[in-house]
């Protein structure tokens, strides 16, 4: 059994199917990509693993326990946490009490302190900034925050939706350097993320996800040289 196993669910916003039996599995230790165009479903899928989302049939397994009935708040107790699409921090908290907001489970409440000095480790500006306000950052630097508050939660699945999104490309280069990182600490990553060639190039496995289905699936090296990516997703 896989660290993470989805199993042929379906995802349903109202009437309206998003996700159509789809099953993907994660190895501990493992970066996997979920790569796709916009309205492909991988924003669902993720918030379907955190249970923000319940599928209406198939199955999620993580370390081989049942999760598709679970809270969210049971989901990060269990060690999934996600980073959300935007960043979503709250704006007019500073970055210290940001970030431990990121360790108010009880999994990681009695290591918010070591847990703080690792995040300030791997992201020294945020010990510069640790009294400022969440929204006068820039966009990179809240980009920092929203990983390092996952982070704080002391996760085995980090879950990262779109950390690229609407940075300059110096600092992309820069988060993708963090998320090596961060795996090659031990922490297990699964990224959804539009920037195919970065992606895929920190990445040990990939899928494909076309409306709301998975197209193609295999090692990251691999799919890099599919003419199918190149075509659709490079733009080569």
């Amino acid at each position: 059994m896989s660290f993470l196993e989805v199993e042929e669910i379906n995802v349903f916003y109202g009437d309206v199917q998003v996700i159509f039996d789809l099953s993907l599995h994660v190895e501990e230790g493992e970066v996997v990509s979920i790569i796709g165009g916009n309205g492909a479903g991988k924003s669902t899928l993720l918030k379907t693993i955190s249970c923000l989302l319940h599928p209406q049939s198939g199955q999620i397994r993580f370390e081989n326990a049942l999760l598709q009935n679970a809270t969210p708040e049971e989901i990060v107790a269990r060690g999934i946490v996600q980073v959300p699409e935007g960043r979503r921090l709250f704006s007019l908290m500073s970055v210290y009490d940001n970030l431990v907001v990121g360790a108010y489970n009880r999994r990681a409440a009695g290591s918010q302190e070591e847990s703080l000095q690792q995040v300030y480790t791997m992201f020294p500006r945020l010990k510069e900034r640790t009294s400022q306000i969440a929204m006068t950052l820039s966009g990179g630097e809240q980009q920092m925050v929203a990983i390092a508050r996952g982070l704080m939660a002391r996760p085995k699945l980090l879950m990262l939706d779109e950390p690229s999104l609407g940075l300059a490309p110096v600092l992309i280069k820069s988060i993708f350097k963090t998320i090596r990182a961060i795996a090659d600490q031990g922490t297990t990553v699964l990224l959804v993320e539009q920037d195919v060639n970065h992606s895929l190039s920190l990445s040990d496995r990939g899928y494909v996800l076309e409306h709301g289905r998975i197209a193609m699936e295999g090692q990251a090296a691999h799919l890099l040289e599919d003419p199918h990516i190149k075509a659709a997703y490079l733009g080569l």
